[in-house]
């Protein structure tokens, strides 16, 4: 019998298993839902909308490059064990490689085929979950590309080539040497790792966190009892060395603490041949900005034990 797209999107919104899962068990079932929903959950095909309530905040960051370009990706799951499981770390390798081809965008990378396979991203992910047994999650994305120049990805504490806990980007735009201006990027995303700067330049740091930053010095500088005009200074020099700490080009620069990064790579176009420009960074560490769920252990041994 024919199946239509309507009772295929029908079944995945109850099991929350894959379109071609939900396809084939309709097709088994001669379009029974209830009898597809069975099918599913003899398979273990549709454990996978109860996982996904749960919280993934453990998995990988990946990086793939390609010429002038590369993209830097987060892939969720539960357990820290699930990332060391090579069917896990080819999944997020493969995620990188389609973000890269799809200039990072996430949704596109998520509708988008997954390598070697007739399924998209999404699917693919949440077939897995089903068989590795963790709710797992494509989270976020990223790319970097430059006309002429090089952009150069570092990964660390690395459990694989290109995957770790942490993956930062660095473009830097030039007409010389891309080698030479690749090699000091690469320096540069160590720093980034290292520092985790806020902004490129000034004008990107985040306004809002700039006047929290003022209105901060401003009360301690006026605690102190010194007039405004003496404050108003007080509080631009605090500012400066705000931007000192925050500000890419500002830091000191790790690989050479008696240089800014923007002092630094003055002095790299010696070797590079020409002028150069950073252009941009990404650094995504893993787990960052999720809230993990707090767990009584000891409860839930015992709750096992009742069960």
């Amino acid at each position: 019998m024919s199946i239509s797209a309507a009772q295929v999107k029908e079944l995945r919104d109850l099991t929350g298993a894959g379109m071609m899962d939900c396809k084939t068990a309709l097709g088994e079932t001669n379009g029974d839902m209830d009898a597809a929903v069975d099918w599913l959950r003899k398979k273990g095909i549709s454990k996978a909308d109860k996982k996904a309530g749960r919280t993934a905040a453990e998995g990988l960051v990946g990086v793939d490059a390609g010429l002038r370009e590369a993209a830097v990706v987060e892939v969720n799951s539960e357990t820290d064990f699930v990332a060391r499981n090579e069917a896990f770390q080819a999944i997020v390798s493969n995620v990188a490689k389609v973000a890269l081809a799809h200039d990072g965008d996430h949704d596109k990378s998520m509708a988008a085929p997954y390598p070697h396979s007739g399924k998209t991203v999404s699917d693919t992910i949440k077939d897995a979950i089903a068989t590795i047994g963790e709710n797992m999650s494509f989270r976020r994305s990223a790319k970097l590309s430059v006309p002429a120049g090089a952009v150069a990805t570092y990964v660390h504490n690395s459990v694989a080539d290109n995957l770790g806990k942490l993956g930062v980007l660095v473009a830097i735009e030039t007409t010389g040497d891309a080698a030479k201006a690749g090699a000091f990027a690469r320096q540069v995303a160590m720093h980034v790792a290292a520092t985790n700067p806020l902004a490129l330049n000034e004008s990107e740091v985040d306004a809002a966190a700039v006047e929290r930053e003022k209105a901060i010095f401003s009360d301690q500088a006026r605690a102190s009892g010194k007039p405004e005009n003496i404050i108003e200074k007080m509080v631009e020099g605090r500012l400066r060395k705000f931007y000192e700490e925050v500000v890419l080009l500002k830091q000191a620069f790790v690989m050479n603490p008696d240089l800014t990064v923007e002092k630094a790579l003055k002095e790299a176009e010696k070797e590079i041949g020409a002028p150069a420009k950073i252009t941009g960074f990404v650094r995504f560490a893993l787990g960052e900005g999720i809230e993990k769920e707090a767990s009584d252990f000891a409860a839930e041994v015992a709750a096992a034990a009742k069960s």
